[in-house]
């Protein structure tokens, strides 16, 4: 969740939105975010918009933050009740650190959504969490409690990288992490990797996606390292502490990365995500990806329902007393004209694997299809059977391919 939030237009005390928002929220797939906005340390390169409790100080307490997302959670009750949500398909703690929480705070806020919008009978619910902030008895309680998947935060597995990254679990406790999650009886895991750290080599990237293949997850996502402004690594950059990332070194590491896992039998869905199976997609990230509907509980989070999308102010004191006032915590909102609407359908939708439908780019842009056939980074055979799908070339250059198709 990116601390920096957009401008965008007043949004109303209340939370309502227009009523042609809610006109096919029945008949769209539901989800809904969790923000926790809580770390024990801050990373060097997080630009989350997450707070450390020296940061906070005695202002905010963990232990109540479940009932300001309970209050929330009656706010969107109230707002969506005329447009009557499908039962929830989706559930993702993300963060910050989900699991500082006690589980039980988790499983309570899960129980209220289930409550409040009912369940699908195949709800996936993911929580993300450091190696470090889990134990086999707290994972057993999530997957008691209903959670179906866990995305753990590894980002290598050689020391030195580790400690630029300011991470504080050691190599070889991700792993054990897994193996714990497994004990406990989730199908489903996925282990979160960032290459082009400073000083990273290619041996060391390939030792950390070994180690991340061999630990057994079903799920691997890989990032390239982005120095956000405003963070410890930006600082460490400006100053000439450590280099910044090399394009074309961090272009060498997402090759590697989809060749090792490639041949290990995962395959990419999303340019950033590669899964064993169908199964082990993540469906919430496909939820975001495919223009469904969410509401995104916490300070900062986002929310999109009907072409509307809103974003929590960023601070818990403030967001917890909006609350507790009776008022939205909503900063601000936009509503999304049928341009923009088809502007990010090309933009996510050109990520994923299934690519798109040549009846969602504009006509004026089939012309240019060819030539990105021509150029190695669009596949030919789905060009021929109506298709945009990225070769490993187009991934690498898929914010071209997008300017090209919308510009």
């Amino acid at each position: 969740m990116p601390s920096t939030l957009p401008a965008g237009d007043p949004a109303p005390r209340d939370g309502r939105l227009p009523p042609s928002a809610l006109d096919d929220l029945p008949d769209r797939p539901f989800g809904v975010y969790v923000h926790i906005p809580f770390c024990e340390a801050r990373c060097g390169y997080c630009d989350f918009n997450t707070y450390t409790a020296s940061e906070l100080g005695p202002s905010v307490s963990r232990g109540s933050y479940a009932d300001s997302v309970l209050m929330e959670l009656r706010l969107a009750r109230d707002v969506l009740r005329r447009g009557s949500p499908p039962p929830v398909s989706t559930i993702f703690f993300g963060g910050g650190t989900p699991t500082v929480l006690p589980a039980e705070h988790l499983e309570l806020i899960v129980h209220e959504i289930g409550e409040t919008f009912g369940l699908a009978d195949d709800v996936e619910i993911t929580t993300e969490a450091n190696p470090e902030s889990v134990t086999p008895a707290y994972l057993a309680r999530l997957r008691a409690a209903g959670f179906t998947r866990v995305s753990i935060g590894m980002q290598s597995a050689v020391p030195r990288v580790l400690e630029v990254l300011d991470r504080r679990h050691g190599p070889g406790r991700p792993e054990q992490a897994v193996t714990e999650a497994r004990a406990a009886g989730f199908e489903h895991v996925n282990l979160d990797l960032i290459y082009g750290a400073p000083y990273e080599s290619e041996a060391d990237w390939q030792a950390s996606l070994d180690a991340a293949v061999a630990a057994g997850p079903d799920h691997i996502s890989a990032y390239a390292l982005v120095v956000e402004k405003g963070t410890a690594l930006a600082r460490q950059v400006a100053q000439g502490v450590v280099p910044p990332p090399d394009d074309d070194v961090l272009a060498d590491r997402y090759a590697q990365a989809d060749d090792t896992l490639g041949r290990a039998g995962f395959e990419w869905y999303e340019v950033s995500n590669w899964a064993r199976s169908g199964a082990g997609r993540c469906r919430h990230n496909e939820l975001y990806w495919q223009d469904a509907n969410w509401w995104g509980f916490g300070p900062g989070a986002h929310s999109h329902v009907g072409g509307v999308r809103w974003w929590n102010v960023k601070h818990p004191v403030r967001y917890s007393s909006q609350l507790e006032s009776g008022h939205s915590p909503a900063a601000g909102r936009e509503l999304l004209d049928d341009q923009a609407r088809l502007m990010e359908r090309i933009m996510l939708g050109i990520r994923l694997r299934e690519g798109l439908s040549m009846l969602d780019v504009p006509r004026e842009a089939h012309a240019k299809v060819p030539q990105l056939v021509a150029w190695g980074l669009a596949d030919s055979d789905a060009f021929t059977a109506g298709r945009i799908i990225l070769t490993l070339r187009g991934r690498l250059l898929a914010d071209a391919v997008v300017r090209d198709l919308v510009g």
